[in-house]
């Protein structure tokens, strides 16, 4: 049985599809579009998909859809109606799409398919989505599931639990009352695109502290003892108006929003870690209350705030529970997933065996392109490259361009589903190289300094490095851990004093270029299921005596994560990168063709930076 799963027309449209209980492909709109963030109809994902397992619009026999429009679009009337007349503006802007097409998304389904399409459709609550997403592809037979977000239908956050093949929601937190607006809020205030700032947010939150926490909890939220928490909404606009902040919210904290690019002072850093940690306390308060409901050991996490990890690095820490696995595409893309499980578990109970690593495995379920169709495209680049004799060949050749602090482009097997690149579409480096975060960031991902990356680590030595238990799993990259006290470097005097971002010059561990300010590190571990990339780590290792390298998602600033070899090798040829691996092939910028006279500008223009 063929079951498809869409999440599409708001915000990161995906495509995934479920053979026979077996995920089989799933993809973001965006990454074939190379529109940041598409929220148009899943075409593209949709068509891969099918290409991926071999089927027809007619073999489909399920189509599921995240959400219930008809329940958001009450949301919305509703809200508008209860700020009426001040919402004018924002309904204006607003309702004439849905009238157009959201609305009507059956219609819009039925379109993007075919006329043939015979499917039934099913339409899944936004949270009963993301909660199926959490936890029917988890290793657990049976959980307590938490999802938080800004807001689905009405839902902003529930409380659900897992057992065997079935879902149920115990407990929900209904809009406008949502952690998820708030720290969109927030990331408005300080100068960030809401939707896809959230990050910087969280990677600028250690330069700052946490001065202005207990404001926000005085004057903003008002927190009940079961976790749950009412917004002030006189201190927002978001309901009725265009921008997520109003008059006495920057009132109350004495200054207006940064405006974007504007210069990052200590006050947007403190007011960053403030609402760092009032979201780390909320999150590790809705787990505790999750253990009460459920009874439950396990915990498994889904929502955009499921990928704030170092509030899911503190509910492991400090929670109550024994394990906890999150969903690599824990935002709306992963409801495209969780809709179409959700039809083959809960609905149409179909037997669920937990187990092993989950079914989720290594997350990638994108398209994979062979050395021929590579080769071919690379000679009519008139490119310059060597293909290596086997996988063995080529990591040695990539351990000792690596510790020959070359930046490299790794291009592997099937594209990451989700947000994170996980060893199929990254960028790496040398983690013990003092000067590769600030290279990385301003010379080939065009971004702020300040943003963090991440390491990649050999499972099996991941509790040598960080502060986490002997060979802990976290292939999703979505925990934050301290880095060892006996990795890390210390500090004098003056430099344990300094503030801001004169920090980055600071050296603060052994593995430098991943250790954030505040000696944390967002951890990624390499086992036998990431293939290729974990025999590079492994001989990186053999080499040169460390497990760990720097990884970062294949793609400059304001662009998807490339998903081509020629998505690859254009962002290759528009940055610094000196090392560009497509599968078995290894690529110089040294040795390509009049690379001294290279205009970069050809390529940077495909690149819509933001």
């Amino acid at each position: 049985m063929n079951i498809l799963g869409i999440s599409a027309l708001y915000h990161d449209s995906a495509a995934a599809l479920i053979v026979d209980g077996k995920i089989v492909a799933a993809a973001q709109e965006e990454r074939f579009t190379r529109k940041k963030h598409d929220s148009a109809f899943p075409v593209k994902a949709i068509e891969y998909c099918l290409q991926e397992a071999g089927i027809t619009h007619e073999e489909i026999d399920y189509v599921a859809f995240y959400e219930k429009p008809y329940l958001k679009f009450e949301r919305l009337l509703e809200t508008y109606l209860a700020y009426a007349p001040s919402g004018f503006a924002s309904f204006r802007q607003a309702i004439p799409a849905w009238l157009r097409e959201k609305l009507h998304t059956r219609r819009v389904i039925k379109k993007g398919l075919g006329k043939d399409l015979t499917a039934p459709l099913v339409f899944a609550e936004h949270h009963e989505a993301h909660a199926a997403s959490a936890f029917f592809p988890s290793p657990f037979d049976e959980a307590a599931v938490l999802t938080v977000d800004g807001v689905g239908e009405w839902a902003t956050s529930t409380i659900a639990v897992g057992e065997g093949n079935k879902l149920k929601i115990l407990q929900e937190q209904r809009f406008p009352h949502s952690l998820g607006l708030l720290y969109s809020a927030f990331t408005y205030y300080c100068g960030f695109r809401i939707n896809s700032g959230e990050y910087k947010l969280m990677g600028l939150a250690p330069y700052g502290k946490p001065i202005y926490a207990e404001k926000i909890k005085k004057h903003l939220l008002d927190i009940k003892e079961d976790s749950s928490f009412r917004m002030d909404m006189q201190y927002f606009n978001y309901c009725e108006g265009l921008t997520m902040t109003g008059k006495k919210f920057h009132e109350l904290f004495g200054r207006p929003p940064r405006k974007a690019e504007a210069e990052l002072d200590q006050f947007y850093m403190d007011v960053a870690a403030s609402v760092q940690q009032v979201t780390e306390e909320l999150m590790l308060a809705m787990a505790r209350h999750a253990k009460k409901l459920t009874g439950k050991n396990k915990l498994c996490l889904a929502g955009g705030v499921a990928l704030n990890c170092v509030a899911n690095g503190k509910i492991l820490r400090e929670g109550p529970f024994d394990e906890i696995w999150i969903q690599p595409a824990a935002g709306d893309a992963g409801g495209a997933l969780g809709a179409a499980q959700l039809v083959w578990f809960h609905y149409l109970d179909n037997e669920r065996i937990a187990g092993g690593v989950g079914d989720q495995g290594n997350s990638w379920f994108g398209p994979a392109f062979g050395l021929e169709e590579t080769k071919e495209f690379l000679d009519q680049e008139t490119a310059v490259y060597e293909v290596c004799a086997d996988e063995d060949d080529l990591c040695d050749k990539v351990a000792q361009l690596i510790a020959d602090e070359k930046v490299i482009g790794w291009f592997q097997d099937r594209m990451e589903f989700g947000p994170r690149a996980l060893g199929a579409r990254s960028i790496l480096g040398d983690a013990r190289s003092e000067k590769m975060q600030r290279t990385m960031n301003l010379k080939i991902k065009f971004r702020e300094s300040f943003r963090p990356f991440a390491p990649v680590i050999l499972k099996e030595k991941v509790d040598e490095y960080f502060e986490m238990e002997p060979n802990q799993d976290s292939p999703y990259m979505l925990l934050v851990a301290p880095v060892q006290e006996s990795k890390r470097t210390k500090l004098n005097d003056e430099d344990a004093a300094l503030e801001g971002l004169i920090k980055l010059n600071q050296k603060r561990s052994v593995v430098p270029a991943i250790t954030h300010v505040d000696m944390s590190a967002r951890v990624q571990t390499a086992d036998e299921r990431h293939n290729a990339y974990h025999k590079l780590v492994k001989a990186f290792y053999e080499k040169e005596g460390s497990p760990v390298l720097i990884n970062t998602s294949f793609n400059v600033r304001g662009e998807p994560i490339v998903c081509t070899p020629e998505n690859a090798f254009r962002c290759f040829m528009g940055t610094d990168m000196d090392v560009l691996v497509l599968g078995n092939i290894i690529l110089k910028k040294e040795d390509q063709p009049n690379q001294g006279d290279l205009d970069n500008s050809k390529y940077l223009e495909e690149f819509a930076l933001d």
